[in-house]
């Protein structure tokens, strides 16, 4: 049996060059993306009307959790999409341990990439880089992970070759909107969610559920004790109302009624959340959307009304107390958050809704139309022509013989060939040509119907592949050297400080031991640091940016910034991408560059990420994640590295205010502490000037009888934060770690209750 091929170009068979051009031209048609825990789901999704699914495979995917699937599956799920001209994106959007890049990144995503995976989803900068040198035709989308808020950090990742980057869960409108419409920013695909849960921390910025369990969310395996009941209350002081417990769990998020603010802000890909859902509520809400988005195109805004009825079907399939419209139209607020908790969870109840969505989605088979003619000749060979949207395949059978008694007619010719269940086809016209004296067993016809469809699906799935052969992408691979650590000296760290307290800085500017010192941003003023500057000519001053850099941060920063530079600061210490490009924009404005330093939160997980950081972004000193044990830290320090010896550390940074939740309003920084249910005490600040808070570990992080661990770690200098302590114990506590750190003597164990943090555990 033979077969012969001719493809025009219609959308389907372009080109990855050409499908992005597509792309741009016609952003206004917009994308519903949605979740799939299970191959079975994205079959619904797809069904449903989703125009991407994205997943996760065996390996690095923010949801360890759910059902994902397999090399085998994956490749299959990617080859069913593409049959259905739909999209499907990878997630590979935790951060890589340094292991992980060296023997399993690239193993991991070749054959995705070989059969046309559509993109990959990333938070580590490392793994970006990577996938670009190693698979430089795969599409980069900038996961929420990386804490992206606004215009700076989308500028910088499309210079580093984003295609889309996904934004933070806490942006308004206003702020897409000015985003999108940014000069050279306007080809860039956003991404925003529309529906399913929140976190109370920014995306990226949660260290709670890895220090209080050991289980990161940045390596996709979240706890999720914002969902766990909590007291409010003051310092030392009584405990909040036991019926108002649960303060860090937000509502579901459903935004279907804004879905043309949404779209005319800006965002191109519109997000459902849920890849640990069941199928029954993807299918379901991914209907519900597709049927909005398509009436709003077709008729655009004048004529969007969500029905009451939909709206029940959404609250019906899951609402944890609610839903909420989220940060779209509100900054923060108490009807956000779902107090009650668990209590009032409400998961799919409606089971003749569940029936009837099984009913529609699950039962059916996705099949695409094709066109067929078959021709049977006495004396000819068999021939079946099957095309779709221009894509044609021929194929010949054995030469047909002369009926000896009855022949075959076009009924049971037709009715052979129209059997394409279990396939992704269906004949929606079929010509059928004969002589009326032909005979062709029923077995050949089904031969020849098997052929023909499995060559189609073949040439319609060509395009998407990509031959490069696997050498050809070794080559790039960076070669890593090993570090060698001397030690017949006893190491000499110098001492950096990180100070939240305008009291704090005269008692630590008197050690002479402390080199540098990094004011928060939120507490010091240009004209105090140019003061300090002055009483305290031999130190360095840096300032300490905000967590996040949103609207207030940088009108601030703009506003500040040359007032900041006149008083004498030494540099930066930046704490997101936002800000990162910030201050290299301006470095490049003034032709004069002011040092740059990285703080913990930007992640250098791995030696590819410091690469980054130190050869690209020019980093003049990086602080170690606080998630990698000695071990893993070992394999990363160099002679920019910094480690936290001491602090409270941050284990989240939120939009949301306790304190207005809880009180009210009032404009005013403060104190509350959060009591769990083992009563570890967290002390939560809210930080006004930039509206956020910020929650604290019970306990502070000590390497004071750790110093033999650091030595092996190596890093180039030790940082102390001093966060809640009061002037007296910040004192005792620097002069134990430079008498440790800088005069060699041997502490056995420290003199407070303390966390090692994840200095021998490590997270999974």
């Amino acid at each position: 049996m033979t077969f012969f091929l001719e493809r025009k170009y219609v959308r389907r068979g372009m080109d990855l060059e050409k499908r992005q051009e597509y792309n741009v031209h016609h952003a206004k048609r917009a994308e519903l993306l949605a979740p799939a825990g299970s191959y079975e789901t994205m079959e619904a999704a797809v069904l449903a009307g989703a125009d991407a699914v994205y997943l996760g495979g065996n390996l690095f995917g923010a949801r360890a959790y759910a059902n994902n699937l397999d090399t085998e599956a994956l490749l299959s799920a990617i080859d069913f999409v593409h049959l259905h001209k739909r999209k499907l994106y990878l997630t590979v959007n935790t951060l890589l341990k340094e292991e992980e890049m060296e023997e399993k990144l690239y193993s991991y995503l070749l054959p995705f990439y070989r059969q046309g995976l559509d993109a990959v989803i990333v938070q580590d900068i490392g793994v970006f880089s990577f996938i670009q040198r190693n698979f430089p035709k795969l599409p980069i989308h900038a996961s929420t992970q990386m804490t992206l808020t606004g215009v700076y950090g989308a500028k910088l990742l499309k210079e580093m070759g984003a295609a889309r980057v996904v934004m933070a869960r806490e942006l308004s409108l206003e702020e897409i909107r000015k985003i999108h419409r940014t000069k050279g920013l306007e080809t860039l695909e956003i991404e925003g969610f529309v529906h399913g849960a929140l976190c109370y921390c920014y995306s990226g910025q949660c260290l709670f559920s890895s220090l209080a369990g050991g289980r990161s969310g940045n390596r996709g395996r979240c706890a999720q004790p914002c969902r766990l009941p909590y007291q409010v209350g003051e310092p030392g002081g009584q405990k909040g109302q036991k019926e108002e417990r649960y303060f860090l769990s937000p509502k579901d998020l459903c935004s279907i009624e804004l879905l043309p603010d949404i779209l005319e802000a800006g965002v191109y890909s519109l997000k459902i959340e849920g890849r640990m859902k069941k199928l029954e509520y993807t299918a379901g809400v991914v209907s519900i959307y597709r049927k909005y988005l398509d009436w709003y195109l077709e008729y655009g805004r004048e004529r969007f009304l969500v029905s009451d009825k939909d709206k029940k079907i959404l609250y019906d399939l899951y609402n944890r107390g609610g839903f909420t419209k989220g940060y779209y139209v509100e900054r923060n607020g108490k009807d956000m958050i779902f107090l009650q908790g668990k209590e009032g969870e409400s998961e799919s109840r409606n089971q003749e809704l569940i029936k009837n969505i099984r009913k529609k989605f699950l039962a059916e088979e996705l099949q695409e139309a094709v066109c067929g003619k078959v021709v049977v000749q006495c004396g000819e060979r068999a021939e079946l022509t099957v095309e779709e949207e221009g894509n044609r395949v021929t194929v010949w059978g054995e030469e047909v013989a002369l009926a000896q008694k009855q022949p075959i007619t076009q009924e049971n010719i037709r009715r052979q060939i129209e059997k394409t269940g279990g396939t992704p086809f269906y004949f929606s016209e079929l010509s059928v040509q004969t002589d009326g004296k032909s005979f062709i067993r029923v077995t050949e016809l089904n031969e020849l119907r098997r052929r023909a469809l499995e060559q189609l699906q073949k040439f319609l799935l060509q395009p998407y592949c990509r031959s490069e052969e696997e050498e050809l992408c070794r080559e790039n691979r960076r070669k890593k050297t090993e570090k060698q650590v001397d030690f017949t000296d006893q190491p000499f760290y110098p001492i950096h400080v990180y100070l939240e307290k305008k009291e704090y800085v005269a008692a630590a500017a008197a050690f002479s031991e402390v080199s540098a010192i990094y004011l928060d941003a939120g507490e010091f003023s240009a004209a105090e640091i140019k003061r300090y500057r002055e009483q305290f000519p031999k130190k360095q001053f840096y300032c300490m940016l905000p967590p996040v850099f949103r609207d207030l941060e940088q009108a601030w920063l703009e506003q500040e910034y040359e007032l900041l530079l006149q008083a004498g600061i030494d540099g930066f210490v930046v704490r997101n991408l936002d800000e990162l490009s910030f201050v290299r924009e301006k470095n490049r404005e003034r032709k004069e560059s002011v040092s740059i330093r990285f703080d913990s939160t930007l992640y250098g997980f791995n030696s590819e990420s410091m690469r980054v950081f130190e050869e690209q972004w020019k980093a003049e000193w990086i602080t170690l994640p606080l998630e990698l044990n000695g071990k893993e830290l070992a394999q990363i320090a160099d002679q920019k590295s910094e480690l936290i010896v001491y602090g409270y550390l941050p284990m989240m940074v939120s939009a949301q205010c306790i304190m207005k939740n809880k009180k009210g309003c009032k404009k005013q920084a403060g104190i509350l502490t959060l009591t769990d249910r083992y009563h570890n005490e967290f002390i939560v600040k809210n930080r006004c000037k930039f509206c956020y808070n910020k929650i604290y570990n019970c306990k502070p992080l000590s390497l004071l009888s750790a110093k033999k661990e650091v030595d092996r770690i190596a890093p180039a200098a030790v940082r102390l934060d001093f966060t809640l302590e009061s002037v007296a114990e910040m004192t005792e506590i620097l002069s134990k770690f430079i008498q440790a750190y800088r005069k060699n003597r041997i502490f056995l164990e420290e003199p407070f209750a303390f966390t090692r943090g994840h200095l021998k555990r490590g997270v999974e």
